[in-house]
């Protein structure tokens, strides 16, 4: 059975791309989910010289080690002032430290919502650029917007039919490369 990691780009205790995130892996057929929250790998703000004094932080090596168990990778990412979450960026400076590659070399399907009509538009086209630098297989998957009207949080499911179509095709494609 495949595993795949997920998570939300966001330290947001009610992320809505935390959502995303685990109902596009919810869609991934014959796989086991374990859905991360960058709350749980917390820390300290990324300096050389923070570096120096502590070296690698154990949570940062958790989180490395965990997406290195994975086969596949979905993450859905939040845009704060048109650009990764602090908390994103943060753990990704260390994790950056302990190797280049990230990613590890597995396959990302890479997400963004947003509440606001641009889904995210800036920092999912920023990922896309980004992540094959450090190591991700990228498969790109879709910019959701207005998250409030194109989901639903109750039944937990994307109601616009035309986007659910478009991520199904992606996580197909996300599916073939695991």
């Amino acid at each position: 059975m495949r595993k795949i990691i997920a998570f939300g780009a966001s330290s947001s205790a009610t992320s809505i791309n935390a959502s995303l995130a685990n109902y596009a892996a919810s869609l991934v057929t014959n796989a086991t989910l374990e859905s991360l929250d960058l709350n749980d790998y917390e820390t300290p703000l990324f300096s050389v010289d923070k570096e120096k004094e502590l070296g690698s932080p154990v949570l940062a090596q958790q989180f490395y080690k965990k997406l290195g168990e994975a086969d596949g990778i979905i993450i859905s990412f939040a845009e704060h002032n048109g650009s990764y979450s602090a908390a994103y960026k943060n753990l990704y400076d260390w994790l950056s430290r302990i190797d280049t590659k990230v990613y590890q070399g597995k396959p990302v399907l890479v997400l963004a919502t947003s509440p606001g009509k641009g889904g995210a538009a800036n920092v999912f086209s920023q990922a896309l650029k980004s992540l094959p630098h450090f190591g991700a297989q990228v498969i790109e998957g879709i910019a959701l917007p207005l998250f409030n009207t194109n989901f639903d949080s109750v039944e937990n499911n994307i109601i616009d039919h035309a986007i659910l179509a478009s991520l199904k095709l992606k996580i197909t494609q996300f599916e073939a490369v695991l």
